[in-house]
């Protein structure tokens, strides 16, 4: 019995993360035209899940030619465009105010909140920043570029 529990908690568990996945893609689709939706930590969160669940979707998201881009500039410590950085520490502290005053009442708990905002907010800040505009640009040339006709 516990064992096609196990069985069906793991296959459950794959598909959550797929498709919590494919909905964090899409917002980082909209966060290349939206400029408040940060695209790069969309992109890698999803690329996060779908390495813990399918590893089809995750070669395809990382070797796709506009989106891999995003997360291989922040994986190979290249950097992340500053309306990235701005909207994701943004969020990461409202995430984090909230919690904190009010759904967390246990002091210690309250105080690790905090020291995690302050660590991942540092280490958002001292990542390289790049120009959006020229991510957006070479993006844009890539889907407008013509595909290459074969010779027979």
């Amino acid at each position: 019995m516990n064992k096609i529990f196990i069985k069906i908690s793991k296959r459950a568990k794959k598909w959550i993360y797929i498709i919590t996945a494919n909905f964090l893609v899409l917002l980082g689709v909209i966060g290349i035209f939206v400029p408040v939706l940060p695209t790069t930590i969309f992109l890698i969160l999803a690329a996060s899940l779908y390495m813990r669940s399918s590893e089809y979707y995750y070669t395809w998201l990382i070797n796709n030619r506009i989106l891999g881009k995003y997360i291989k500039d922040y994986v190979e410590h290249k950097g992340m465009p500053i309306s990235s950085k701005i909207v994701s520490i943004s969020f990461l502290w409202i995430g984090i105010s909230f919690s904190v005053i009010f759904l967390i009442e246990i002091y210690w708990v309250k105080l690790l909140l905090l020291v995690i905002a302050v660590g991942v907010t540092t280490h958002l800040i001292t990542l390289k920043t790049l120009k959006k505009e020229h991510s957006l640009e070479k993006n844009i040339s890539i889907l407008t570029k013509p595909a290459k006709s074969e010779s027979l």
